[in-house]
């Protein structure tokens, strides 16, 4: 608390008496105690932030006797994860017998997005592979990720990609 610390009174020259200086000490005890409580107060009284986290499903291992799903070209619709945060894609299989015409695409509201709301208009159906590249970066899958929880995309997965996805890449000067 404040104290007033009074000096000793004596001596000096007699005759005219002055006003005695008075010095204050303040003790900032009880402050720092209060400061401190109210620090551990607000700190345990706060709510941490949950991490978030994206539900991927799995799928589930298939029997011996079963045949494996056999997907229609006409519901594929390919994903390429490229390098330096390049985005692309095509309607429909690669294959030995069919060339697709690969478009460059960004990973906004007006790239990828559009394309996959546009496609899931025209087709319901639609099954998006999403082939990352050796040389993509983490973030640009977790984009595309995001993009399919963002255009409700119920049917994707994420499949490695082929050489011949690379060199369609390659080969279109994009």
């Amino acid at each position: 608390m404040a104290e007033i610390q009074q000096q000793a009174s004596g001596g000096g020259k007699g005759g005219k008496k002055r006003a005695k200086k008075m010095s204050t000490k303040i003790d900032m005890t009880p402050m720092v105690d209060l400061a401190f409580l109210l620090l551990t107060f607000f700190m345990l009284t706060t709510t941490f932030s949950k991490p978030t986290v994206m539900q991927v499903t799995m799928p589930v291992k298939e029997k011996d006797n079963k045949d494996p799903t056999v997907l229609k070209a006409s519901d594929a619709f390919t994903v390429l994860l490229g390098e330096n945060n390049k985005i692309y894609y095509y309607e429909g299989l690669l294959d030995a017998t069919t060339k697709p015409e690969l478009k460059l695409s960004s990973y906004d509201a007006n790239g990828i997005r559009k394309t996959l709301l546009d496609r899931r208009r025209v087709n319901p159906g639609t099954v998006v592979l999403i082939k990352p590249d050796d040389k993509s970066k983490y973030k640009n899958m977790v984009d595309i990720l995001d993009e399919m929880n963002i255009t409700d995309q119920k049917k994707y997965a994420l499949v490695p990609i082929s050489k011949a996805d690379e060199d369609l890449i390659k080969s279109s000067g994009l």
